[in-house]
C-alpha cells in the first residue's frame, strides 16, 4: 500500500448522508498488484435501497426546478473539486484497481471533462417552435428531464464511465442512483463527495451491493425512469429483459473486440507504437481495446515482429511505482478467464507469442496470437485482458469480411492513406465508432456506443444527454 494513503472503504451515500450499509455482507477490497486485501465494504441492504428510491424521487422533485444555469454552475464547482482532488482520487483508483498511476489520474481528469461538457451542455437543451396550423396558436416540443436514473458501471473505468453517467443525469435535471462496482468503491465514492452538498439531498446517491439484488429492485421500482449500464453482454441482456418487463428506458455500453485493419501502405512504426499503448491500457481491460489486427500480407511479418517486440518490452509491475507501463488483472477471476482462452485458443490451432509477467498479484504475460482462424474462441470471445491478435488479409473486402464476423461492434481502428479504403471502411465497418490513422474514439462532446452486442443507445455528446430527456409536444390554441 501506498505510504502516502491509508485506505479506507467508503460507505453508502444515501438521502445526502454518507453511512455504512445495513447488508449481512461484507465483501472484501483487494489489491491486485499484491493480492493484499485493503478492506472490506458493507453493502446496502433492501431498505437501504428502498430509502434511496424515496430520495431519489424527492431529490428529482427538487433539482428539475432548478434552471438550467444553476445547475451548470453547481457541476462545476463539484469539477472543481475533482480537479483539486486528482492525486487522491488517482491513488486510490490504482490501490483497489492496479492501473499505472498515470493512466489514474488520466480517467480521473477525463471523468472531470466528462462532467464539466455535460454540465455546459445542460444549457443548451434546446426544444423548438414549430409552424403553426391554425391562426392564433402555438406549437411547441420541450425536452424533460425523464426522471429518477438507476445507473450501473462497472470496475475497468470506475471514474469514467461513472462520470458520463453521473453528467448526463444531473445535466438533464434528472436524479441518479448509482450501483458502482464494489472492487472499486473508494475511488468512485471520492468523485462522488466532490459533489456532496452541492445538489438537494437524494439528487446524487451512492450504492453497493449485490448486483442481482440491487437491479431487480431498483429497476422493478414506480420511482426509476430510465436504467443505464455499462458491463457485460450476459449482464446487459439480462438487465435488459427486467427493464423491458417494467417499460424502462435503458441504454446499454457492452462488450468489445475492436478489429484493426492495417493496410499496405500503413506507417508500421508509428501504427504500432500507437496501438501497442492502446491495447495495454489498463492490461487491455477495455471495451474498446485495438484487439483483432487484420495486418495485410504483404506487411504481416514485419509488423508481427514488430508488433510483438514492443509488446514484450513493456514493464509490468505494481501501478504505484513510476517505471510501470502495464499493471495487473483486476481480481483472479480475470487471470483465469485470460489463461482459459489462451489455451483454448492454442487447442484450437493458434500460436501463442507471450512475455513475462510478475509471479505475484493477478498479473497475465502479453500475449500475441497468430495462426487464428475465424473460428477460434480468441476470435468469438472478448480476451478483456493482454491479449492480441494478427491476421493477414488480401484485400479490404477480406479484412472487412472478418472484421464483421465478429459479434461484437463498438469500436474499429484503420490505418491508411488510401483515401478509397478510408471511405469503404468508413462505410463498411460495422461498429460505433471508428478511428483513422488514430485511437481517440471516446471523447466528452461526442456520441460512444455500438451496434451488435455492443449494446444500444449512446452516451457523451448531444446524444447522451438526450437519453436522460423526454420530448413532448404542447399546443396552445387561441
Amino acid at each position: 500500500m501506498s505510504a502516502t494513503i491509508a485506505y479506507r472503504a467508503p460507505t453508502l451515500l444515501v438521502n445526502g448522508r454518507w453511512r455504512a450499509g445495513k447488508h449481512r455482507t461484507a465483501v472484501p477490497v483487494v489489491n491486485p498488484a499484491t493480492a493484499e486485501t485493503l478492506d472490506h465494504l458493507q453493502l446496502a441492504d433492501e431498505k437501504d435501497i428502498d430509502e434511496a428510491l424515496q430520495a431519489a424521487q424527492r431529490g428529482f422533485d427538487a433539482w428539475r426546478q432548478v434552471p438550467a444555469f444553476e445547475r451548470c454552475a453547481c457541476l462545476e464547482k463539484g469539477v472543481a473539486r475533482m480537479r483539486e482532488n486528482l492525486d487522491h482520487i488517482a491513488t486510490l483508483l490504482t490501490l483497489e484497481q492496479g492501473k499505472p498511476l498515470a493512466e489514474a489520474r488520466a480517467e480521473c481528469a477525463m471523468a472531470a471533462d466528462l462532467i464539466k461538457w455535460y454540465a455546459e451542455e445542460a444549457r443548451r437543451t434546446y426544444g423548438r417552435i414549430i409552424p403553426s396550423r391554425l391562426p392564433g396558436s402555438l406549437m411547441q416540443v420541450r425536452k424533460q428531464p425523464v426522471g429518477p436514473v438507476a445507473a450501473f458501471s462497472p470496475w475497468n473505468f470506475p471514474l469514467v464511465l461513472s462520470a458520463r453517467k453521473i453528467g448526463g443525469a444531473l445535466a438533464a435535471g434528472c436524479s441518479i442512483i448509482l450501483k458502482a462496482a464494489e472492487e472499486t468503491p473508494a475511488s468512485v465514492a471520492a468523485m462522488v463527495d466532490c459533489f456532496h452538498g452541492l445538489l438537494p439531498e437524494g439528487t446524487l446517491q451512492l450504492l453497493f451491493g449485490v448486483p442481482a439484488e440491487v437491479s431487480e429492485q431498483l429497476i422493478s421500482s414506480s420511482v426509476i425512469r430510465k436504467v443505464s449500464f455499462t458491463g457485460s453482454v450476459p449482464v446487459g441482456r439480462h438487465l435488459a429483459q427486467v427493464s423491458a418487463k417494467y417499460l424502462k428506458r435503458i441504454t446499454l455500453e457492452l462488450g468489445g473486440h475492436a478489429p484493426v485493419i492495417v493496410c499496405a501502405d500503413a506507417d508500421i512504426g508509428k501504427t504500432v507504437a500507437m496501438m501497442v499503448a492502446h491495447k495495454f491500457r489498463n492490461a487491455g481491460q477495455a471495451c474498446l481495446a485495438p484487439t483483432r489486427f487484420y495486418v495485410a500480407r504483404e506487411i504481416e511479418n514485419d509488423f508481427l515482429d514488430a508488433f510483438t517486440a514492443a509488446s514484450q518490452q513493456l514493464v509490468l509491475g505494481n501501478g504505484m511505482q513510476s517505471s510501470t507501463q502495464m499493471g495487473p488483472l483486476a481480481n483472479a477471476r480475470r487471470v483465469s478467464a485470460v489463461q482459459d482462452l489462451i489455451q483454448r485458443s492454442v487447442q484450437a490451432g493458434a500460436k501463442a507469442h507471450q512475455g513475462s509477467c510478475p509471479e505475484t498479484g493477478f498479473f497475465a504475460p502479453v500475449s500475441v496470437l497468430t495462426n487464428v482462424q475465424p473460428d477460434s474462441p480468441i476470435i468469438q470471445e472478448e480476451p478483456f485482458g493482454p491479449v492480441a491478435t494478427v491476421t493477414s488479409f488480401d484485400s479490404l473486402d477480406h479484412a472487412l469480411h472478418l472484421a464483421n464476423q465478429s459479434p461484437y461492434g463498438l469500436a474499429g481502428y484503420v490505418f491508411t492513406d488510401s483515401a478509397r479504403a478510408i471511405h469503404q471502411v468508413s462505410e463498411q465497418l460495422e461498429v460505433g465508432s471508428l478511428a483513422i490513422n488514430g485511437m481517440g474514439v471516446s471523447v466528452p462532446e461526442a456520441p460512444f456506443g455500438g451496434v451488435k452486442d455492443s449494446g444500444y443507445g449512446s452516451e457523451s455528446g448531444i446524444e447522451g444527454m438526450e437519453a436522460f430527456l423526454d420530448t413532448k409536444f404542447t399546443h396552445y390554441c387561441a
